[in-house]
């Protein structure tokens, strides 16, 4: 794999962009960091099954921490030795994907009916 010398961001700048861009998302020990809590355990393997697709074809990998009704998802720029703006991108499109609520949209597909507890899926933010 090609090398380059990517930008490694500090952490003021680190937490400012995470403030501006990812507010759920938090700088721990290195990596940025999101838990995404789910309704059960097929929740939680459609949450990871999503981040290891976005993951592949973006060909940067989180860690993931994967538990009964929660997952957390860290990433850091292993070959910069810190958080570049891959971690940044992948995060984004993560966020954007499991948080994806199709009824708020107004469009034809009406989302996951989270009344019911036999559909429940991810427990949203907002």
């Amino acid at each position: 794999m090609e090398t380059t010398n990517e930008h490694v961001y500090g952490v003021d700048e680190v937490n400012a962009k995470l403030a501006a861009e990812l507010p759920h998302w938090t700088l721990e020990d290195g990596w940025i960091r999101r838990k995404y809590k789910t309704s059960g355990w097929k929740a939680t393997l459609m949450v990871v099954n999503t981040v290891g697709h976005l993951a592949e074809a973006a060909w940067h990998h989180p860690d993931l921490t994967v538990s009964y009704a929660f997952v957390i998802v860290k990433l850091v720029t292993h070959s910069a030795k810190g958080i570049t703006d891959k971690d940044f991108a992948l995060a984004r499109k993560i966020e954007e994907v499991i948080g994806w609520q199709p009824g708020k949209e107004g469009g034809g597909l009406e989302g996951t009916p989270n009344e019911d507890a036999r559909f429940k899926y991810i427990k949203y933010d907002a």
